[in-house]
């Protein structure tokens, strides 16, 4: 796993980089039975109307359905294959299990062609074996954390990130997530031993516009260059800096205003991101 540079043949060319993709099982194809047809909306919703701006185009993909439940407990599973994923940063596995069963899950940084793993509260803490909380050793780095029990990860799960079990009180667990908060969740709850697969994602330099496009972002248009009748910080002789606090072109404010309101799990936070001490 490695990034990859190119000979600056153009200007677009100068600063592309990529993954070498040598941790990636080679001629293979992605499992029909886990394949699902995706259609991409634009950033439009029922209407036509654009509710995500700056979305459209882009290769189409297929969906690959991926076990965030981790609910096969004691069956032990081999790692068939490592893949691509289309519609995500993290690198994929393909598990066979001894009851025949095929699915994907995300693979964990370290993992290769022929490893057994298993879900298990007596299981090894290896990457790629999934627990409760309640039988994993503080300390542990771990991804796909659900915040509900049975309902699948949610937590961790982008490429080369990592949350590390602080302590256990009760009931709870207190997890130190990427963002740097610290919040509680159930020792019920599953997670995975190990970082996200694909660590050097966030060094590739795109290099060109196009493959922002390639990949469905189309551009995206500041405030400052737009018209008063287009967006609250456009206009101005020459050019300006808005002359207003940073926003949205309906008013909100885009630096310092605290968008986060969901107060029935703020209880659940025990160190906000950012918060020092």
């Amino acid at each position: 796993m490695g990034i990859k540079t190119f000979k600056p043949t153009s200007p677009a060319r100068r600063f592309y980089t990529a993954s070498d993709y040598k941790e990636l099982t080679k001629g293979i194809e992605p499992e029909k039975s886990l394949l699902e047809h995706q259609t991409s909306t634009g950033g439009r919703n029922h209407y036509g109307r654009i509710t995500s701006r700056f979305r459209g185009g882009g290769h189409k993909q297929r969906y690959r359905v991926i076990d965030w439940r981790r609910d096969k407990i004691g069956i032990p599973a081999k790692v068939a294959t490592i893949e691509y994923d289309p519609n995500r940063t993290a690198r994929i596995a393909l598990l066979h299990y001894v009851d025949g069963t095929k699915t994907y899950i995300l693979a964990p940084d370290g993992m290769v062609v022929g490893d057994t793993i298993v879900s298990s509260k007596n299981a090894d803490i290896k990457p790629g074996n999934s627990m409760t909380l309640r039988s994993i050793p503080l300390g542990t780095t771990i991804h796909n954390i659900e915040m509900k029990k049975g309902k699948g990860g949610q937590l961790v799960r982008s490429a080369g990130t990592g949350a590390i079990l602080m302590a256990k009180d009760g009931d709870y667990a207190q997890v130190r997530l990427p963002s740097t908060e610290v919040r509680q969740i159930h020792l019920e709850c599953h997670a995975t031993i190990g970082q996200v697969s694909n660590i050097d994602h966030a060094n590739i330099s795109l290099g060109k516009a196009g493959r922002s496009r390639w990949l469905g972002r189309r551009p995206h248009n500041r405030g400052v260059t737009m018209n008063p009748v287009d967006h609250p910080m456009g206009g101005g002789e020459g050019r300006s800096s808005g002359g207003r606090h940073p926003c949205s072109p309906w008013g909100q404010l885009s630096k310092g205003l605290k968008t986060r309101n969901n107060k029935r799990t703020d209880g659940m936070i025990v160190k906000r991101r950012g918060q020092k001490g």
